[in-house]
């Protein structure tokens, strides 16, 4: 936890090389739900089109790395980006279990959990601003981005393939259990971020009562 404003990069602007990164990745997440509704995988057989939805969404996935990146290499590191990158972030993580849930890979009780951390994360961290308060990013929210992709990513090659990869460890296998992995660092990354918050929340009720 730490009083006061978040330090940034002054004079860089918003059109920054990370920030651009970033808002084509915005971009692209809409053009990639159209892509991935027109693909229909057939039984039996490879499905290209599909395959180029996952491959579309692992690009997609690959630049949070990019412009994080390029961010902190060229010390351009602005308030505008740390506005949108976990918009886009999130983005993308729920627009593709939403669409996983369409097509019925995805249980709708993980897209709940996911969206329910979301919430109460965002509200959170709307009462410590009010206080002056910044509460730094953990790493078990990066962690939970990053194994939460990696686990679409693999669903999404399952709908290509219609035959189990990798022999005796099937991918679905795999993706099933890494998405559940997800799951449990997302419930775990908000009991995290809320029992850091609760002093400060607790202690707001007091002064306003």
């Amino acid at each position: 936890m730490q009083r006061g404003k978040v330090r940034v990069q002054r004079g860089s602007g918003v059109w920054t090389p990370a920030n651009i990164v970033t808002m084509a990745r915005v971009a692209l997440v809409p053009l990639w739900l159209l892509i991935a509704e027109l693909s229909t995988p057939q039984a039996g057989s490879v499905s290209w089109s599909a395959l180029v939805v996952a491959l579309l969404y692992m690009f997609i996935s690959a630049t949070d790395k990019v412009d994080g990146y390029l961010a902190r290499s060229r010390n351009e590191i602005t308030a505008f980006g740390k506005f949108l990158d976990p918009i886009a972030d999130k983005l993308a993580v729920i627009v593709a279990l939403c669409f996983l849930l369409e097509t019925g890979d995805v249980s709708a009780w993980v897209l709940l959990i996911i969206i329910a951390r979301e919430f109460l994360v965002s509200g959170l961290r709307m009462v410590v601003a009010s206080e002056g308060i910044v509460v730094a990013a953990s790493n078990l929210g990066k962690w939970k981005t990053a194994v939460t992709m990696v686990a679409i990513c693999g669903l999404l090659v399952v709908r290509a393939f219609p035959m189990p990869l990798f022999g005796f460890l099937p991918l679905d296998v795999i993706s099933f259990w890494a998405l559940m992995i997800a799951v449990v660092l997302t419930a775990w990354s908000g009991i995290d971020y809320f029992v850091k918050c609760w002093p400060y929340v607790a202690g707001s009720t007091r002064k306003k009562s």
